[in-house]
């Protein structure tokens, strides 16, 4: 285990779970669980949370909700277990689910049980102990890139799979929806944001294709390979995944995508390494990915302001809950600043010429 491998911490006190009654539980639904679990807590996810559970050598990673998140969209740990089990017959970096629990009264709320995957994720800033120069850098990037296009072309003829989209229309769909999540998590002083909703509608994309798409994905969602690190080995956090258009979820993905002649502002504000030398920018993952998978693409403003807002609107709904003592955790008292950031992100794309 190298230095650079992700690493389970202490459990936040607010996300303290009742760990005898998930240990009941997870033995009474999965074989060779013995003895006394010791429960620690992953970095990282601002929405849902994970947990590492172990008994010695033996260790499952739990997925559940925050406490006091309703289960709808982004809180459903049952649609997010049963999009795993479809994606994971024909993706093979979905992690192998376990056990699901639909029953409130074991911790609180649903969660699921998965197998680990050990490995390396990449947080901020790009760890030393890779040893990984501009180049490999570069290689790494492109293969992250092809996950994204491996998923895109996955079979949507499976039943399974194709009962968790809805059918045409899924950018208008997206667009009127993330516009009510907007509506419904503003707080005191918070920018409306109309003439955003406004732009995205007038100019909005009809759907290209209708594929698997992750809705999150990026670098802190992808494990790497311990001993190999441009092998990627694992795609976690699918929660937001469904059938939908390809082209939203590269744009929501280059939302997080802060390269390096960025602002401090936004620089402030990465996840992962995107802006390491040899990482691509934002216009050259576009062209790779329209050179991997043939879809042209002559003007990517608005799926990159969806991005933009979409991610605002997330950034937002977290605050509240924060704003409305739903959760103490320092880190979301900056929050409401980032959404209007965010905001002018959005508005300054939109002023661009095509």
């Amino acid at each position: 285990m190298t230095a650079a491998t992700d690493q389970a911490r202490p459990v936040r006190e607010e996300d303290q779970l009742d760990v005898a009654a998930l240990d009941a539980f997870l033995k009474k639904h999965i074989d060779g669980l013995g003895g006394s679990p010791t429960l620690e807590q992953f970095p990282g996810g601002a929405s849902n949370l994970t947990y590492l559970v172990g008994w010695g050598s033996r260790q499952v990673v739990l997925r559940t909700a925050p406490r006091g998140a309703k289960a709808a969209s982004a809180h459903d740990m049952l649609r997010e277990a049963r999009v795993m089990a479809a994606v994971g017959k024909h993706y093979p970096y979905v992690p192998s689910i376990l056990a699901v629990c639909e029953d409130n009264t074991v911790i609180g709320r649903p969660f699921f049980a998965m197998e680990p995957i050990h490995g390396v994720i990449l947080r901020k800033d790009m760890p030393n102990a890779l040893g990984l120069d501009a180049e490999r850098t570069r290689e790494l990037c492109h293969g992250f890139i092809d996950r994204l296009v491996d998923l895109h072309a996955v079979d949507t003829s499976d039943a399974d799979i194709t009962s968790l989209g809805r059918g045409e229309g899924y950018v208008e769909r997206q667009v009127t929806g993330w516009a009510q999540r907007w509506r419904q998590a503003l707080t005191e002083g918070t920018d409306p944001g109309e003439d955003i909703i406004a732009w995205l509608e007038a100019n909005r994309a009809a759907d290209v294709a209708s594929c698997v798409i992750h809705n999150d994905f990026r670098f802190d969602n992808v494990v790497l390979d311990p001993d190999d690190p441009l092998r990627i080995i694992g795609v976690l956090d699918w929660e937001l995944a469904t059938v939908g258009d390809p082209l939203m979820d590269l744009g929501s993905s280059l939302a997080y995508w802060v390269q390096a002649d960025d602002d401090a502002t936004f620089q402030a504000f990465r996840l992962q390494p995107s802006n390491a030398p040899g990482m691509l920018t934002r216009n050259e993952v576009v062209a790779y990915y329209t050179e991997r998978t043939g879809r042209r693409i002559d003007d990517f403003r608005f799926y990159e302001v969806f991005g933009l807002f979409r991610l605002m609107v997330i950034i937002q709904q977290i605050y509240r809950r924060f704003a409305l003592g739903q959760t103490t955790n320092p880190r979301f008292k900056g929050f409401g600043q980032a959404a209007a950031y965010m905001g002018q992100r959005c508005r300054k794309l939109m002023e661009q010429d095509r």
